[in-house]
Parts: structure tokens; sequence; C-alpha cells
């Protein structure tokens, strides 16, 4: 059973179901199991309902129990760089999905957070692609997870396939290929989608690029880069060489987030990955 308390820091009094759902953060799912568990939310050591009047200074109490449901695999070693009570951050390897899938039995970031902490539940907050390195936050509670989804902010590394311009503002709607459930492709009817990126080195035939994408859409880096003529290396789906790396060469190496519990801001890096670097070598 896990504990949470949240102090009512309004100006006047409201209701607590305004008060969670507003200044705390709380999502409506949390708030409607919450309420059907006995003393999932306690003022003063007594349940109190979401229609009930709260006051500043209260002090509520949420208990809520996680339950995992991924098979644990202690033998998967995924590099932490950041931890506290309410989350970690991992720094992912390319090859290593996020979540199980068919293909994919055992050997995910969630079995490896399985194993490392058995009583919790998976709660990814930015999903990356199998063969994508680089930063993953997982929220260890449902509250957690609700205030950080959305919030973070990404820095992605790429090396794209030519002379890329040295800044760039790529704004192109990205839609499903009608033939496929995975590739993606620039279609006027697709969602609106924007990569902002700039050029920081150059080598081998390759553009080095840090990049922020605007919105989150699958495959949006490697979608955009290819419609401006520029694959990324290693990415063969959408028209990249194999010669330098052997997947695609992108990777989130910087991620800043607000921490759930003291709101303060914190940004977690991590360096670009060998087999990127590489395609570089005379330059980083």
């Amino acid at each position: 059973m896990r504990e949470l308390k949240l102090k009512v820091c309004t100006k006047e009094s409201t209701t607590l179901q305004s008060f969670l759902l507003g200044q705390s953060g709380v999502s409506k799912r949390l708030l409607t199991r919450l309420k059907r568990q006995t003393n999932g939310i306690t003022r003063d050591g007594i349940q109190i309902r979401s229609i009930d009047t709260v006051y500043p200074g209260d002090e509520i109490i949420l208990r809520f129990e996680d339950q995992s449901f991924l098979e644990p695999n202690p033998e998967l070693k995924i590099p932490v760089v950041f931890e506290n009570e309410r989350l970690v951050v991992f720094n992912k390897p390319a090859g290593v999905p996020v979540h199980p899938s068919i293909k994919h039995q055992g050997d995910t970031l969630g079995n490896c957070f399985a194993a490392l902490y058995p009583e919790l539940t998976f709660r990814p907050i930015n999903r990356l692609d199998k063969d994508t390195s680089g930063l993953c936050i997982i929220a260890k509670d449902a509250h957690a997870s609700s205030l950080l989804q959305g919030s973070c902010r990404k820095i992605y590394y790429a090396a794209a396939e030519g002379d890329v311009p040295d800044s760039g503002r790529i704004n192109a709607p990205i839609a499903r290929e009608r033939e496929s459930i995975i590739l993606r492709c620039v279609r006027p009817d697709g969602q609106p989608s924007v990569t902002l990126y700039k050029v920081l080195k150059r080598a081998n035939g390759h553009s080095l690029a840090e990049v922020i994408p605007q919105t989150g859409r699958t495959h949006q880096i490697r979608v955009h880069f290819a419609y401006t003529g520029h694959p990324l290396a290693g990415d063969d789906m959408y028209g990249g060489s194999l010669q330098y790396i052997k997947r695609q060469a992108l990777h989130c190496g910087s991620i800043t987030f607000k921490e759930p519990t003291s709101g303060s801001e914190i940004t977690v890096t991590a360096d670009i990955p060998e087999d990127m670097a590489a395609i570089f070598a005379d330059t980083i």
C-alpha cells in the first residue's frame, strides 16, 4: 500500500474533487479508483468523499495499491540515471523495446522495471521506439504519472544523411500509411506535426542535429527528416542507409520535467551512444 500526502493550498474552501482534479493533478481515473477503496482518501484519519468541502491547510492522504503485470527479468541491466521516490529515469539502449509485444516477451524495459520494483505498476511517461536509444521516465505511482504526462521537454540527437541546413522548422502533417499499421508518412490529411532542429556537427556525409519535437507523433523525427530528403542514418524503414549504423541514429539525450512532489524543474542528460558518435569520429 502506497501513501501520498497532499496539502490543500487553495485560498478558499473547495470541494475535495475540485482540489484533487485541479491543483493536485489527480486524474479522473485515479480519483474513481480511490473512491471505491476503503480509506482511499482520508482527512485526519477519517475517510472523506469527493463532494465534501476541504479547507486551506487540510492534509489529504491518498492510499492506493499498485499491481505489476509484467514478468520481472533481473538479468536485464539498464542504467538508471536519476531516481527518487516518485519516478525513475532510465538510459535505454537501442534494441530494447519499452513494452512487451508478441515478438518481445521478457526482454523489455518493462521487464527490467518489474525486477527492480516488483511492487509497482510500470508507467512509462515517454515511449521510445525499440531502436531509438536514450532517456525514458517511468512514474512510480498513478499521481506522479498524471502530473508528468505531457509536461516533459525532450531534446533528441539525430544523425541525418547529407548536408542538412544549419537550422530549421519542419511543419508537415503526419498520417499512417494506408497499407501499414507501422509506417507513417507526410500527407495533407495527417495530424499537425512540427519539429525544430539545429545542426551541431558535420562529417562523413552526415549532419548531427539537435532536435526538439513540438508535437509527439509516432516516428515524427524519422518521418520529418526523410521528408526533407535527409533520412536518418540506419533508418532503412524510411530510406536511410545501413552503411554507418545498423539502427536509426536517434537518441533522446535530454529531458526536463517538474518533480511531482516539490514542483522543482529537473533536467537529466545522457551522452550520445558510441554507435552514433562513431559516424562523427573526427569531430565529436
